[in-house]
């Protein structure tokens, strides 16, 4: 595979940590969440209902990106990250020669239905709005729509992903 990294991006509730760990294991690569390296005060933040800005996310985004570099040295890498704007992407691409970003897009109304229902997440689905409207979607990337089955959504990715 040329790319060693495959970022996995989208509004919270598109199903990151699904399909990154479906893409990881038909990768072979080791798979990390995002959400696992914001620091308490971020989580904090987001549960109590206010959305972060720029100054929560780019020492977070950052973090990510050391963080890739170094797994990048061993192993290809699969991270779920919402990377929701450009300038957030570069940060997190920083100092990498190739990444492979895959955008999971689904409407408004499915992905606040499925955060509605989960009862294990910090992000309250009252914050997905703010999400939508920071989203800028990337041009150069895999767009994988997500009201398809999981079985489709696969088989598409195996077809798509650089392999």
């Amino acid at each position: 595979m040329k790319q060693k990294l495959i970022y996995v991006m989208g509004v919270s509730g598109s199903g990151k940590t699904t399909i990154g760990n479906l893409i990881a294991k038909e990768t072979n690569f080791l798979f990390f969440d995002g959400d696992d390296f914001h620091p308490k005060s971020n989580i904090d933040k987001m549960t109590s209902g206010v959305p972060l800005d720029d100054h929560d996310r780019v020492p977070w985004l950052n973090e990510i990106n050391s963080f890739a570099i170094n797994q990048l040295m061993d192993n290809g890498v699969v991270i779920a990250c919402s990377a929701l704007k450009e300038n957030y992407r570069k940060i997190l691409s920083k100092g990498i020669k190739e990444v492979c970003w895959v955008f999971l897009k689904g409407s408004f109304d499915l992905i606040h239905d499925r955060m509605k229902k989960r009862s294990d997440h910090f992000m309250p689905a009252a914050l997905l709005k703010s999400q939508f409207d920071l989203l800028e979607i990337p041009e150069n990337c895999i767009v994988i729509d997500i009201e398809k089955p999981i079985d489709l959504i696969l088989y598409e990715l195996r077809n798509k992903l650089p392999l």
